[in-house]
């Protein structure tokens, strides 16, 4: 009697006159098993969507029958929103355009309806695809860009806007709001420690959202304090658990030592006293850290772990495959001390994952995918990422939470997750995530902007 109840004012909330329960909706999906975010499952739900929203979620065995044009049957299946991968490149050049263009439908055909651009070269390009993807004329998942990173003069990475002084960073933040970036990325080839802090500073006066890496000049507590909101990589959180984070950082200042030769000091020194407190200031001021632990895993095996039969690689242009070249030459040509040292450290960053989680830092799946990142493949990189993250012991549906509800989190973005007004960016997958995080690739529909994709991959 609950359950009966329950359905007719369910239903009489989008059925309340005779006209409005006359509307066909567009797309149905029934029987389907919805996972929520708190790991909860409502099984056999109807889903109702019109356009690129979700109209209506009615329970199972309801006595009202709404029309639609497109069914889906649902049974046995799950739902959940569609995923996000946290950092992605879009760059190349001119010349890798039209391939970072097909990396917009591989994102669909691998669940993920939301990226997260973490700056390169390629910005009006980004920012027309998305344009067009919102719109419904382009197939591929909603694009948040920090466009140009900012980093010193005679940067590393192309397109860069270099800051040396004050006023260069007040015009390169001039220069992202009139882009109407998403967020400021900051890199660290050649900035230089003030600037670097003048620019997470200025940024939070005008409430712009950082992220990046940070230069070994600066202390972690310093990027925290300055209002650093969240941490690409897991190099700079190693360091601030350092026990003599501060005498290394001046070697660093000196020149006596360098970013890679640190490492070893940094694990040596390595405190779980310190390192419970920089938790504890990360999770205060909620700063995220986005590990990137597939790709570390990728670039620390490459010595043994030969790609050239890799599926994926017939779906990338040569000239795109061709800047893998660099990353795999020091690979093969690091000294065996280097090789082992690359090991051991992807082997501790598993392990720091594990207590930035349990401490209550948020963490971002992200893959890092994109030119120059050798053989982290853009789609299948992201369930790569949710897979390590298991293996670092976070449970699958921890795992899950780092990609779409925390990507969302972090961006300030409302309106995620399967509710009734919310975009419709959705993932039907033909096993529960929450047994086997690889669940997440078995992938039967990605809904996006009101469109069905029936997924079949080689």
């Amino acid at each position: 009697m609950k359950v009966f109840l329950i359905s007719i004012l369910i239903t009489l909330s989008i059925s309340c006159s005779k006209k409005e329960s006359e509307v066909v909706y567009d797309i149905e999906i029934g029987q389907i098993n919805i996972i929520k975010n708190d790991g909860t499952i409502l099984e056999e739900q109807t889903i109702y969507i019109n356009a690129d929203t979700i109209a209506a979620i009615l329970p199972p065995r309801n006595i009202f029958y709404l029309k639609s044009k497109r069914y889906i049957n649902g049974e046995n299946n799950y739902l959940l929103p569609g995923f996000w991968d946290n950092h992605v490149h879009f760059r190349g050049g001119e010349q890798l355009i039209t391939q970072n263009e097909k990396f917009l439908e591989q994102y669909i055909n691998y669940g993920i309806t939301t990226v997260r651009d973490a700056g390169g070269d390629l910005t009006p390009q980004v920012q027309q695809w998305n344009k067009q993807i919102q719109n419904g004329t382009r197939v591929g998942p909603t694009i948040y860009t920090s466009g140009p990173k900012l980093d010193g003069p005679n940067a590393r990475w192309e397109g860069s806007l270099p800051v040396d002084s004050q006023e260069s960073i007040n015009d390169a933040l001039d220069s992202l709001q009139s882009l109407h970036t998403d967020y400021v990325k900051i890199y660290d080839s050649t900035l230089s420690r003030k600037q670097y802090l003048d620019i997470i500073k200025t940024a939070e006066t005008r409430a712009m959202i950082t992220s990046g890496h940070m230069p070994f000049t600066v202390e972690l507590q310093e990027a925290i304090d300055a209002g650093l909101d969240n941490i690409e990589h897991l190099y700079y959180v190693l360091k601030g658990c350092s026990s003599q984070e501060k005498e290394i950082t001046q070697q660093i200042i000196e020149g006596t030592l360098g970013f890679w030769g640190s490492m070893e000091q940094l694990i040596a020194t390595y405190d779980e006293t310190t390192a419970q407190q920089t938790f504890a200031r990360l999770k205060a001021s909620n700063t995220f850290v986005t590990p990137t632990l597939h790709i570390g895993d990728v670039l620390s095996y490459l010595d043994e772990v030969d790609h050239s039969q890799d599926t994926y690689l017939s779906h990338l242009e040569d000239a795109f495959i061709k800047t893998y070249e660099g990353r795999n030459k020091r690979a093969i040509n690091a000294s065996a001390k280097a090789k082992k040292d690359r090991k051991e450290l992807q082997t501790f960053f598993i392990k720091l994952t594990k207590s930035l989680h349990d401490a209550g830092v948020q963490l971002l799946a992200g893959s890092d995918c994109g030119a120059y990142n050798s053989y982290t493949y853009p789609g299948p990189s992201l369930h790569k990422e949710l897979e390590q993250l298991v293996k670092a012991g976070l449970t699958p549906l921890q795992a899950l939470r780092t990609s779409g509800y925390n990507g969302s989190q972090f961006l300030q973005k409302e309106g995620y997750g399967i509710a009734i007004g919310n975009k419709a960016d959705l993932v039907i997958l033909e096993k529960n995530p929450l047994e086997n995080i690889r669940n997440t690739q078995s992938i039967r529909h990605t809904i996006k902007n009101g469109v069905v994709y029936t997924i079949s991959r080689d």
